[in-house]
């Protein structure tokens, strides 16, 4: 049972947010998110969101002890628990949630999602529209178009399926190890850079992170998925920047 809660059509493809009762799981409600062909997001699945956070925030924590006040940013809004978990954070001082897709933002800021209120009510988060991957890569401006060049303690990524199955092939340029070093001018000294991938751990793009930070770890994370009856897993990439 499904039902079409907006629509809009973007450069990427035709944007749909829907609500799926799913009578299998106790007439569950399930928001999903649509973009042309592919499942953008669902809040079905929410346990690799939540560790993407986790892992990235409990590394920005080790590396930033004495740091009450963490600068976070996250790349793609969707459904959102990745933001949720990160303002869950006892350091976190504020989050800016860049996304590229700005009926994404509008259903937040409606209350369409179920965790729109709970984000745009708090004073810590601040959504941009903007092009991720774009600015990414353009360290001389930076992310926070009130703030030019501004640094980041923690960047979180959920965007792409993973390094290579690119929502759009202009953002293969930010995967590149001179992408990735470009990038990385954009953290904190020492700051922690963590991406979600729905593939397992692929070595190309572990040695394009080994070119530009000075750590890496690549962390498998398993959930039940209710739809196969069997787990499923993800990759949630965990770098660290240059010190001074």
């Amino acid at each position: 049972m499904f039902e079409e809660l907006d629509s809009s059509s973007t450069p990427l493809g035709e944007l749909i947010l829907r609500r799926r009762t799913m009578l299998s799981l106790d007439h569950l409600e399930v928001y999903e998110i649509i973009l042309g062909d592919e499942y953008l997001m669902s809040s079905l699945f929410t346990t690799v969101e939540i560790a993407l956070s986790d892992l990235g925030l409990e590394a920005a924590a080790r590396q930033f002890p004495n740091e009450n006040s963490l600068e976070v940013l996250v790349g793609g809004l969707a459904l959102r628990n990745t933001a949720r978990a990160a303002l869950a954070h006892e350091q976190l001082g504020s989050l800016l949630v860049v996304d590229y897709l700005e009926p994404v933002i509008e259903w937040h800021e409606k209350g369409l999602v179920p965790l729109g209120p709970e984000l745009s009510s708090d004073a810590r988060c601040r959504f941009v529209h903007g092009d991720f991957f774009r600015l990414a890569l353009r360290p001389e401006t930076g992310f926070d178009p009130e703030t030019l060049s501004r640094k980041f303690h923690a960047i979180l990524l959920d965007i792409d399926h993973s390094p290579d199955k690119l929502l759009h092939e202009q953002h293969g340029d930010f995967y590149s190890a001179a992408g990735l070093k470009t990038f990385a001018s954009q953290l904190q000294p020492g700051g922690v850079f963590a991406m979600w991938s729905d593939d397992p751990p692929e070595q190309r793009f572990m040695a394009a992170l080994e070119s530009a930070f000075v750590s890496v770890e690549a962390q498998v994370v398993s959930f039940f998925n209710p739809l196969l009856e069997t787990d499923s897993e993800s990759t949630v990439y965990v770098a660290i920047a240059p010190g001074v």
